[in-house]
């Protein structure tokens, strides 16, 4: 008599996504992460990666990361609080704290780590979240594991944010209103100078994920606050290694106090070991380039502002993106999946994306334009966007 399989209701749900066009699999990349790249066995435009300013393979990145190797080793061999804080790490974060104008920073092995392990360190049972209904899902796993009492206010709603607070005002307990800064789906920005004064109003804590506007938006791509002039009124700034920065990890920018503190409670640190010391070393150089190539974020603006107008001219809904992140709206997640295959086909890397990434209904097909794209190569992905749109009814033939 053979046993029951536990894990067979996995297979049924795998089975279901397939029959229902939404079953996706991992696409392999072959090559350095550039604006052609190789995947699955050829090459196609690259509209699909974070690398905004292309420093994934940026020559600097990869003679700091070497060196660093050879110095210093493969890895650090423990997590941050035994021995494996390094020196690199530590200039690492003085150097982000001095970039984002704050007291002190502490780097995670994760931007979704940062989100999470913070979030759930600061607050407790008793405390509250009011939390944008959009936000990045490690947000939402930090609160959950936080287990403070979660209220959602609508998208980019500020006004929502406040009766919330003012319901709350009465109430014991600390009080966090948090947002992303840059959408990671839509690309919108959030209304932080009106959620900043509703935080002060109410004597709530300020976080702000700032995972896709770092390297983007603001000088020398500060982000967010930076960009709004809001420099000492968010008491958290969450931001990420793994995006513009070009390598991998996050980190929490604030007070002194509020780094000590995390050090001290923040479970992700307490039990990763710390980054590789060619990472650390990669980071460093990446946030040199930063301040001494301006040209790449304006290039990288350039690219987005270019591609948009033309995908409006071609008659595409792009919804409200207001930076590199532009969402070709599909609708149904079959659809928007069978248009990402398709454009693959043809020689574009776009991905399909839709529940539970997305709502129901609001499917779409992402992309994000980089700053070392060449006008060429974005003339030839706006046609074949444009063209497989056509063919699959998803853009009406003018």
């Amino acid at each position: 008599m053979s046993a029951v399989n536990p894990l067979s209701y996995l297979t049924e749900q795998l089975q279901a996504w397939r029959e229902a066009g939404t079953y996706q699999t991992l696409r392999e990349l072959q090559s350095a992460c550039e604006p052609v790249a190789r995947v699955d066995g050829r090459e196609v435009i690259n509209l699909a990666s974070n690398n905004y300013l292309g420093l994934a393979d940026h020559p600097k990145l990869i003679e700091a990361a070497v060196e660093a190797t050879r110095k210093y080793g493969a890895g650090s061999g423990a997590v941050r609080t035994i021995s494996g804080t390094m020196s690199l790490h530590l200039e690492l974060e003085r150097r982000i704290a001095e970039f984002k104008h704050v007291e002190a920073c502490v780097v995670f092995q994760s931007g979704f780590t940062a989100n999470s392990g913070t979030v759930s360190a600061i607050l407790g049972p008793d405390d509250h979240i009011v939390s944008d209904e959009l936000n990045h899902a490690s947000i939402i796993d930090g609160c959950r594991l936080s287990k403070a009492k979660i209220k959602v206010f609508p998208h980019r709603d500020a006004a929502a944010a406040d009766a919330i607070l003012s319901e709350l005002s009465g109430l014991p307990g600390r009080k966090l209103l948090i947002t992303d800064g840059v959408f990671s789906m839509d690309g919108d920005i959030a209304p932080l100078p009106e959620l900043v004064d509703v935080a002060e109003r109410y004597g709530a804590i300020m976080m702000l994920d700032d995972a896709h506007a770092s390297g983007v938006l603001g000088g020398a791509g500060r982000g967010t606050v930076d960009h709004f002039g809001l420099h000492g009124r968010v008491h958290i700034q969450v931001g990420t290694l793994s995006k513009a920065i070009g390598c991998l990890g996050g980190y929490i920018c604030g007070s002194r106090d509020l780094v000590e503190f995390l050090y001290h409670r923040g479970r992700p640190f307490l039990f990763s070991t710390s980054h590789p010391p060619g990472v650390a070393a990669a980071c460093l150089a990446a946030f040199d380039l930063l301040e001494q190539e301006p040209e790449r974020i304006q290039a990288l603006w350039d690219n987005t502002r270019y591609f948009k107008k033309n995908l409006c001219e071609a008659g595409f809904a792009t919804g409200s993106s207001e930076t590199p992140i532009t969402p070709i709206m599909v609708g149904e997640a079959a659809a928007a999946h069978a248009y990402s295959r398709a454009l693959f086909d043809e020689g574009v890397l776009a991905t399909g994306i839709g529940f539970p990434t997305v709502a129901k209904g609001k499917a779409r097909v992402r992309t994000i334009v980089t700053a070392t794209h060449t006008r060429d190569q974005l003339d030839r992905a706006l046609d074949i966007l444009t063209r497989v749109a056509k063919r699959l009814d998803i853009l009406a033939a003018a």
